[in-house]
């Protein structure tokens, strides 16, 4: 059964990164029959959050906040891809995600890091997972750290090192497990 899965990309650098680790995912996600759009906060341009979606009065929001609300609504899941900014995430990553609450509610969450060092992000991501998990889309619980990223994929997103598909396919192993889990729990009625 085919889910969407948001991918979320956290930097706005002019030399970012953060684009192979997405355009990998993206692929990957696909190859799996599923869809993936990628939600690049460079493209969106989004001010500094003055007020969330839900403050705007019915249909007067921004048009790429009413446009990523109606993706969040209808999608299964969420890969969050972050870099590390001493030892934190992205101020981009969390103006983004911070326009929004309830969209994200009874959906699991995925959190791919990475760095130009040997660490991955995952000092960043760590800080994630609470950011997340206090959103309503707790991430699964594996992460998939790519350390110097700039080695390990292409522009294109091509991976140049043979563990990466390896662990990007057990990582969306286990995030297709909890979007499908929660999609049929969902149907089923939520809490609230």
């Amino acid at each position: 059964m085919s889910l969407t899965i948001p991918v979320i990309l956290g930097s706005v650098r002019a030399d970012r990164n953060g684009l192979r680790a997405a355009r990998f995912l993206v692929a990957q996600i696909e190859t799996r029959g599923h869809a993936a759009p990628l939600v690049d906060p460079a493209e969106l341009d989004l001010p500094l959050l003055d007020r969330m979606y839900k403050e705007y009065p019915k249909g007067e929001a921004p048009e790429p906040l009413e446009r990523l609300a109606a993706l969040y609504r209808s999608c299964d899941a969420f890969i969050v891809i972050s870099a590390e900014y001493n030892h934190s995430i992205p101020p981009a990553l969390s103006n983004t995600l911070d326009y929004f609450l309830e969209e994200y509610y009874w959906r699991p969450s995925a959190i791919c890091c990475y760095s130009a060092g040997q660490y991955g992000g995952v000092r960043a991501a760590m800080q994630l997972r609470a950011m997340m998990a206090e959103l309503g889309a707790p991430s699964i619980p594996s992460l998939l750290p790519i350390p110097r990223v700039h080695k390990a994929l292409t522009e294109t997103g091509e991976p140049t090192e043979e563990w990466l598909p390896k662990a990007a396919h057990k990582f969306l192993d286990e995030l297709t497990w909890y979007a499908e889990a929660l999609r049929a729990k969902r149907a089923t009625g939520t809490p609230y």
